[in-house]
């Protein structure tokens, strides 16, 4: 009960210092800076998925194609 209720004052003091030294110019700059990274990232998917919808394009073709150029046995 004691380790609970120093727990509990330690995040206080913690929270209580957090504001005092300006806690939301810190907050806002690291979420301006996730934004920002964000956006990076929407857009690195976005690549990647165009990429990986062109490969498989390409390999179905390329297999297809190998499909067509196997003779049959029968024949």
């Amino acid at each position: 009960m004691i380790r609970f209720l120093l727990g509990v004052a330690v995040g206080v003091l913690i929270f209580l210092l957090f504001i005092y030294f300006g806690g939301g110019q810190v907050v806002k700059k690291v979420g301006e800076g996730l934004t920002e990274t964000g956006k990076r990232m929407d857009h690195l998917e976005e690549v990647i998925k165009k990429e990986r919808d062109e490969a498989g394009k390409d390999i179905k073709k390329k297999i297809l194609k190998e499909e067509k150029e196997v003779p049959k046995k029968g024949q």
